[in-house]
């Protein structure tokens, strides 16, 4: 009661701010607490002539370090709003006021167990970047090296505790109350956002994850991720080495520093492609200002905060997928998703591939540079409320991700499709996993490990056995148990009705 209260009390702030700046249709939409809605309506503005991207961005803005993260979640739900809307939200800058210097060092000090002094030479007390979760600042170590040091913001993991109650609790209410909206997993969906956040807010598994993403290239001469520096690296500080080169998303940088923006756009492509087909494990917030262009023109990523995973099997359904979108092979496409489960079986595979034919023609039938796989994705949601197609949140991350990266590319080279430079590496790699030679392969190692399996199997099936004789042979003594003492109790009341008669016969004479 107490919980429905508190956040029933925060979800009203919350729609009278969406209210202030007239972006109260996603709570419309979800249809949840409509009289809060309408008491909300009163503070509604009027004559906004902003997009509804816009107003909702700028909302999402002022409510807070949460609500940023929720908008760029969001911005992959073309489901839930529309494509203009999520293209809005896809644009919302993680940028907040910073924190003093004079903080930092403080959490520097308490985490690390010594002062600022003996662990750098020098520590800038002005930050070089400020985003929702944590700051960074330039520093140089005791030993002369040039390090970027990320500090978490002071109070944020309960700020977020807070804020990710009231979203479990919208979600587990949409649930309840809006049957339609079931199909799109909220409660699910709202977990796989807590879990992004959760490891974000620990500094040392982003450390981890971008010593695993480097060790991945590790023979890539075309990209790597910064060292990281684990003696000055706790749960709310980390400290990395310091990326000297050109933000990945300024053209004209990237030409007056000497480099070839199709060589890079190139790398981009067979770095993500790396990462989520040969890996399954990739950097999900690749972003313009998240990567860097070194003096050699090695691709460097920073901000290994949201990660991604992509199990094997997922990465063959979305290999072929994109592989049969670019072949503009519908009927494929459609037997993809329905062999994947994405789509329940009673629906027609050829109503779907006329729905996915209908998404994809606009888009396939302009030039190259021009065809939008991200624009695509986006109308292949729109399509799944039809086809009662169930949302796939472990996909969200790397929707948004894909998004990403055309973006990148678009700005790198507008005039070049990045999918169709990784469109070779892809088909090679069906080949090599899905081809008749990767079949029998896994067929044999299935069928050796079943064999290697098979002792122990055996071990099983005999203690199996022998639990269910004992487990039988108790029932039947419990049977035989229970006939025994029926038949004792009906002879008891037999031999008391003889007696019974025999006395009355004795009293009758």
């Amino acid at each position: 009661m107490f919980r429905a209260l508190r956040n029933g009390w925060r979800l009203l702030r919350m729609a009278v701010t969406f209210a202030r700046h007239d972006a109260l249709f996603p709570l419309e939409t979800l249809a949840i607490a409509p009289a809060l809605i309408a008491w909300a309506r009163l503070f509604a503005a009027r004559r906004d002539t902003r997009r509804p991207g816009e107003r909702l961005a700028t909302a999402l803005q002022e409510l807070g370090p949460s609500f940023i993260k929720l908008g760029q979640a969001l911005s992959t739900r073309a489901d839930l709003l529309s494509e203009e809307v999520a293209a809005d939200l896809a644009r919302l800058q993680d940028h907040l006021t910073p924190f003093s210097g004079e903080e930092a060092r403080r959490t520097i000090e308490k985490e690390l167990g010594r002062p600022i002094d003996a662990l750098f030479q020098r520590f800038d007390d002005v930050p070089i970047a400020a985003a929702s979760i944590a700051q960074v600042h330039f520093a140089v170590t005791s030993d002369g090296r040039d390090v970027a040091v990320k500090v978490l913001r002071p109070g944020i993991e309960q700020a977020f505790a807070r804020d990710l109650d009231l979203f479990y609790w919208m979600a587990e209410l949409v649930e309840r109350t809006q049957p339609r909206f079931r199909r799109l997993k909220p409660v699910e969906s709202v977990k796989a956002f807590a879990d992004v956040v959760r490891v974000e807010m620990d500094l040392r598994m982003e450390a981890a994850a971008a010593q695993e993403l480097g060790e991945n290239f590790g023979d890539d001469p075309n990209y790597r991720t910064p060292d990281i520096d684990w003696d000055r690296t706790a749960q709310r500080v980390m400290t990395l080495e310091r990326v000297d080169g050109t933000p990945i998303g300024d053209r004209d940088a990237i030409i007056a520093a000497g480099h070839d923006p199709d060589a890079i756009m190139k790398k981009c492509a067979e770095a993500f492609f790396y990462q989520v087909f040969r890996d399954g494990f990739f950097h999900a917030d690749m972003h313009g200002g998240n990567a860097f262009v070194d003096r050699a023109g090695c691709i460097v990523p920073v901000d290994f905060g949201i990660m991604g995973r992509v199990d094997e099997d997922t990465r063959g359904y979305l290999a072929e997928l994109l592989v049969a979108f670019l072949r503009r092979d519908y009927r494929a496409v459609a037997e993809v998703q329905f062999r994947a489960g994405y789509v329940p079986q009673h629906q027609s595979v050829e109503m779907f591939a006329q729905a996915c034919r209908s998404i994809g023609e606009p888009i396939f039938g302009k030039p190259s540079h021009e065809i939008s796989i991200a624009r695509l994705l986006a109308h292949l949601l729109r399509v799944t409320e039809q086809f009662e197609m169930a949302a796939q949140p472990q996909l969200l991350l790397l929707q948004k991700t894909m998004l990403m990266a055309e973006g990148m590319g678009t700005r790198l080279n507008p005039t070049v499709n990045i999918w169709e430079l990784a469109r070779p590496l892809i088909e090679d790699w069906m080949v090599s996993h899905f081809g008749p030679r990767a079949t029998i392969g896994r067929a044999a190692q299935d069928l050796a490990q079943g064999l290697r399996r098979l002792p122990r199997l055996m071990d099983n099936l005999h203690v199996v056995a022998e639990r269910e004789r004992r487990r039988t042979e108790d029932a039947l003594t419990a049977v035989v148990r229970g006939w025994r003492t029926m038949v004792m109790e009906i002879v008891a009341v037999v031999a008391l009705v003889l007696a019974a008669v025999a006395i009355i016969a004795t009293w009758s004479r």
